[in-house]
């Protein structure tokens, strides 16, 4: 007889991404896996989340807590509904030898979060596992986002629901405060380090992106501005591409840059949409050797 090692290749690496949709919405992606072997592969596909071990493996610290590099889960914010905000479709069956497969993987959440995540893994034989990919998405209210700079809240949601009406002393400590129907509050602290000694200046980046949402009726532009103020520029701060409007599906980079002495100064970035949402950016820099 001849023995014959099973073979396949993956159209992602380790991480599929899905992006911004909507909450309530659902975002798609495939994913191909083709048998480069000569027998014929039998596969299973499992979810993370759907592991009957689930429940004990939470028991832990998680892991933002124990390790800085760290900050997510495999397995992090799922649906209020129960069920799964990930899918792939097939779960099982075979693949011919020199055939491929396709697999779609659907991203629906039913709630406003930056931190859903999953993980799939592609098992040959039920046992044997070929591949496994971390799922990630986001999700928002409102058809805009703002990426970018050191991150300020923990990525793990709380239990906790606040309701809109709630009092000023229960929003303490919440990253997004709501100032009233048609207005958010988020902070932003970008880092600028500066190699001592060299010539470049220190850079950092905000990303203001529009999602594309087909079922919207009036495609509204959104509009994004950084305020830098004078108290910015006597500090050595130069932006590039501080202003602008975005279609649905562009992104725009706001570019920082610093070259003075080491400051702390803030500035004011408003993305306007269905809603006006207000970024406070702190801006930090300092002097690191090389």
């Amino acid at each position: 007889g001849h023995g014959v090692v099973p073979g396949t290749e993956c159209s992602v690496g380790q991480v599929l991404d899905m992006g911004y949709v909507m909450a309530g919405a659902t975002g798609t992606a495939t994913v191909r896996i083709e048998n480069t072997s000569s027998l014929t592969l039998p596969f299973s596909v499992q979810l993370e989340s759907l592991s009957p071990t689930r429940d004990r493996d939470r028991q832990k610290i998680p892991s933002f807590l124990t390790s800085p590099l760290q900050r997510t889960e495999i397995v992090g914010t799922q649906n209020y509904s129960g069920f799964s905000v990930f899918s792939v479709s097939p779960i099982e069956g075979k693949i011919e030898a020199g055939m491929s497969q396709d697999f779609v993987v659907t991203f629906s959440p039913d709630h406003e979060s930056l931190y859903y995540s999953d993980r799939v893994k592609v098992l040959l034989f039920g046992k044997q596992t070929a591949h496994e990919i971390q799922l990630k998405g986001a999700a928002r209210d409102h058809p805009m986002f703002v990426e970018g700079g050191v991150p300020l809240d923990v990525p793990v949601e709380s239990l906790a629901v606040i309701s809109p009406g709630a009092p000023q002393e229960a929003l303490k400590g919440v990253d997004l405060v709501c100032l009233g129907p048609q207005e958010t509050v988020r902070s932003l602290l970008l880092l600028l380090e500066h190699v001592e000694g060299s010539a470049e200046p220190a850079r950092a980046e905000i990303t203001v992106g529009a999602m594309e949402i087909p079922v919207l009726a009036a495609k509204q532009a959104v509009q994004f501005s950084l305020d830098s103020g004078p108290e910015l520029q006597r500090a050595g701060f130069a932006l590039d591409g501080p202003e602008g409007a975005l279609e649905p599906g562009q992104r725009q980079r706001i570019g920082v840059s610093w070259t003075s002495d080491p400051p702390l100064v803030s500035a004011l970035l408003t993305v306007r949409g269905d809603i006006t949402e207000s970024y406070p950016v702190l801006l930090m820099a300092r002097v690191v050797s090389a």
